[in-house]
């Protein structure tokens, strides 16, 4: 189901090519001149004020990864190493030189995601993220892309304020409040990955491999509500 997605999305991208004047291989050149195959997700890097949002986020990260062609490292099994490594907090090692992950998990290239923003506003979540790909052969950004994404979880019942009245208000804002739960932000993280992925090169374990660098794609830094 998620190739056949992936295939519409792909064909809507081939023929809206030339919409924004950029390509993905324009966007992220390295990405195709160094192949990476074996990534390595590191932790999150929390900004927010949001304590679970680290967990929250580390947990969604590798699925679009996989999808995309990618070869993932177990988070679970790299989680357990890096702990026992002490090298949990992914800010003492994204501006150093990352040849010790290649020599310790095979990685070629190291996942940062930055967490800038995560909180519950109006009757929805917003999330601020960026992602950071770094070569572990040659240290560089082979991909560098960042998401505003609001979730809307507001209750949509077609009609305006003063035809709910003052107890539909009300209720909508609880139920909206109720729908902030943990799967909510979930799915905040979810959807944010979705669209800073979506136009990132595929890897070698995807039919499109090295296919896709004249598709369109859109610029590094995204804004998006979505429900």
């Amino acid at each position: 189901m998620n190739r056949i997605v992936y295939i519409l999305l792909a064909t809507l991208v081939i023929t809206s090519c030339g919409s924004t004047g950029l390509t993905r291989s324009s966007l992220y050149p390295k990405m195709y001149e160094e192949k990476p195959v074996t990534l390595l997700v590191m932790p999150p890097i929390n900004n927010s004020a949001n304590v679970d949002a680290k967990e929250l986020l580390y947990t969604s990260i590798s699925r679009p990864l996989a999808e995309a062609g990618y070869y993932v490292i177990s988070p679970s099994l790299a989680m357990d190493i890096l702990k026992q490594e002490s090298a949990y907090d992914a800010e003492l090692f994204i501006d150093q030189p990352l040849q010790k992950f290649r020599d310790y998990f095979g990685a070629d290239a190291v996942v940062f995601s930055v967490i800038d923003s995560w909180a519950k506003q109006g009757l929805g979540i917003n999330t601020k993220i960026r992602y950071i790909i770094k070569s572990t052969l040659t240290n560089d950004v082979l991909f560098d892309r960042s998401c505003d994404l609001y979730l809307d979880l507001s209750v949509n019942s077609g009609k305006s304020s003063s035809e709910k009245g003052l107890l539909g208000v009300l209720v909508e804002l609880a139920v909206g409040a109720l729908n902030t739960a943990l799967t909510d932000q979930i799915e905040a993280a979810r959807k944010a990955n979705y669209f800073i992925f979506q136009d990132l090169p595929v890897g070698k374990y995807d039919n499109l491999y090295l296919k896709d660098q004249d598709f369109s794609a859109d610029p590094k830094d995204v804004r998006r509500t979505v429900k």
